[in-house]
């Protein structure tokens, strides 16, 4: 039967438009593998090299076990973001005579083969041969090297836990702060001294391996709560049990003003604020205003001029960004229907334009308090809002019009990466790296002041042709039309 979900799935992923249309993607994705292969292995083979010559005086096996609780830590926080349970469908295999058991057990065993569990493997076994090299016994190197592999696995089935409790919540990643915030005060207030007590752990079982039963037997709680999550799920009606909400409505009549766009402003305001996803994504606008305080209180940081720009594009366009990145996608659920109506197309885009510009407005004048650190940061703010506004406004848009993956609004929303595709990875060389470069090199050559202007020039040049902007824009994204009409009809 496993041979069989195999099959389906690799017929299945290759059939589906995500291959087809985005091979850039699984180009980009090869690259960064191999090279995080190459870093942690160069870490695997330098990282005892490197003990030894930051803590000559100490055993540089007891100096590496005592930092394996950090690198846990770092490892499931990482994870959390980043890395999501197998997925394959499983409602039509429901209709038909095969086991429950059978379907969780590979979901399960699938997760177990992800890239995130090969990637710490190319670090421990270079490690460990080096510590054999360097004359530890391989009596002791062994079973050490064996317990970092079961609790590699730990992490990833204690990972999915998480998701599980969290997967219901407004602020996803809350629990995962609160796990590991935990984990990291008990450590630092002595309270439970989990460096030493993980170290010293290893340690243990390096010297008796007897001791390895009891990873081991963590490994098989968190696989056997992670079954029993999943085949509670594992029901044909699972999703259709009725949702009892509380209607919730909201004076859109401001809107009125801007006439004939009007009516798709109030569209993406209530998909904004009735969507889990889009809910959470606008609560986070908190984070692109305070992200300069990570910076400017650092006298470091304030001495480093190029940055402003990166912070003010940053911080200005944090919706803008997160928003416009998804354009239409975030219609795919009904985009076939929205398609067939008479509609203008350009209404339909320069609606979404105005609602990323009043939410690069309202950033900047919210952001006005950061000329407590200096009146060159609020002038920097002001011409990234402009480069915002005049130009990335457009990319975005732009960019958009290769999207050809389907979000589903009802998934978990914060950190939720579905519907990314290769526009949304190269996208952020226009938006982010080209400014940051040329009001970069332009300080650094000419001065502040040319470094401002730059910025200044781009935004107003692209304000002053933004109505043959969007006309080319719109021109794309109506050649584009029925290829996205088919891409969002399908499950990606």
């Amino acid at each position: 039967m496993i041979k069989h979900f195999i099959s389906l799935e690799w017929k299945q992923y290759f059939r589906s438009s995500y291959w087809q249309k985005s091979i850039a993607l699984n180009i980009l994705l090869v690259f960064f593998a191999l090279y995080f292969v190459v870093m942690f292995l160069g870490l695997g083979f330098g990282l005892l090299f490197i003990i030894k010559k930051t803590f000559p005086e100490q055993d540089a096996f007891v100096v590496a076990n005592g930092f394996l609780f950090y690198w846990i830590v770092v490892d499931l926080a990482l994870r959390f973001f980043l890395q999501k349970l197998p997925v394959m469908s499983v409602k039509p295999l429901l209709t038909l005579p095969i086991k429950r058991f059978t379907v969780v057990n590979y979901v399960l065993g699938k997760s177990a083969l992800s890239f995130f569990n090969f990637l710490p493997l190319f670090a421990i076994i270079p490690f460990s041969i080096m510590l054999m090299g360097d004359g530890y016994e391989a009596s002791l190197i062994l079973p050490w090297m064996f317990t970092m592999i079961i609790i590699v696995l730990i992490i990833n089935f204690l990972n999915f836990i998480i998701e599980a409790f969290s997967a219901e919540k407004e602020l996803s990643f809350l629990p995962m702060i609160v796990f590991v915030g935990a984990l990291v005060a008990l450590d630092y207030f002595e309270v439970l001294p989990m460096t030493s007590l993980i170290g010293d752990g290893l340690i243990n079982i390096a010297n008796n391996p007897i001791f390895i039963l009891i990873p081991i037997t963590i490994l098989l709680l968190c696989y056997g709560y992670n079954y029993k999550i999943l085949k509670a799920k594992l029901f044909l009606d699972s999703s259709l049990k009725s949702k009892v909400t509380e209607v919730k409505s909201a004076d859109l009549s401001w809107t009125n003003r801007f006439g004939d766009i009007a009516p798709f402003m109030k569209l993406d305001l209530k998909l904004i604020w009735r969507n889990k996803r889009t809910k959470s994504m606008a609560m986070l606008l908190v984070i692109g205003l305070l992200y300069g305080l990570f910076f400017y209180p650092q006298p470091m940081y304030r001495d480093m001029e190029f940055m402003f720009a990166f912070i003010g594009v940053f911080s200005t366009g944090f919706f803008l960004i997160n928003f416009g990145q998804f354009i239409p996608a975030w219609d795919s659920g009904y985009y076939k229907m929205l398609m067939s109506q008479n509609i203008k197309y350009e209404q339909y885009l320069r609606s979404k334009f105005i609602l990323m510009i009043m939410s690069v407005v309202i950033l900047f004048i919210l952001g006005i308090p950061y000329v407590y650190f200096g009146w060159k940061i609020l002038i920097a703010h002001f011409a990234a809002a402009i480069y915002n506004v005049g130009v990335n406004s457009h990319v975005i848009l732009y960019g958009g019009s290769f999207n050809r993956k389907k979000i589903d609004l009802d998934k978990k929303a914060a950190f939720n990466y579905q519907g990314t595709g290769a526009v949304q990875w190269l996208i952020g060389i226009p938006l982010m790296i080209i400014p940051m470069a040329l009001f970069g090199v332009t300080n650094w050559l000419v001065g502040f002041e040319a470094a401002i202007a730059i910025l200044l020039i781009l935004g107003i040049t692209g304000i002053v042709l933004h109505k043959k902007l969007i006309k080319l824009i719109t021109q794309k994204y109506l050649d584009s039309k029925y290829k996205m009409i088919d891409a969002f009809s399908q499950d990606n």
